[in-house]
């Protein structure tokens, strides 16, 4: 392997990671399924592929995903966050399960996957 090649895999490795809460609801019935993610650019483009594939982004969703399709859901990201500098990925993570947590708290927990 190259030089230039090892340097981008260092350097990608080490970029600050951008997490967040991510919820996808389900506009037929107000269903949702509410997550912290460590990468919020991953989980839309998965998403869009679940969308485009016809594919439910999780079992809980598959019976309400068949029944009303998957243009009937929709992928937003509720609030970013980045990784501090000198921040590990375990304290990173610990940050977007409290931030989940305090989302959570804001919506109504029987409509919930």
């Amino acid at each position: 392997m190259d030089a230039h090649k090892k340097e981008l895999i260092r350097a990608y490795k080490q970029r600050p990671l951008s997490g967040g809460v991510t919820i996808i609801r389900n506009t037929a019935n107000g269903r949702y399924l509410l997550e912290a993610q460590t990468n919020v650019e991953g989980s839309r483009s998965r998403f869009a592929f679940m969308q485009a594939t016809d594919s439910p982004p999780s079992m809980r969703m598959q019976k309400d995903w068949k029944r009303y399709g998957p243009s009937a859901f929709t992928f937003q990201v509720l609030e970013e966050l980045i990784q501090k500098e000198g921040q590990t990925a375990e304290e990173f993570r610990a940050d977007l399960a409290v931030l989940g947590e305090l989302w959570a708290e804001k919506f109504d927990p029987a409509l919930s996957y």
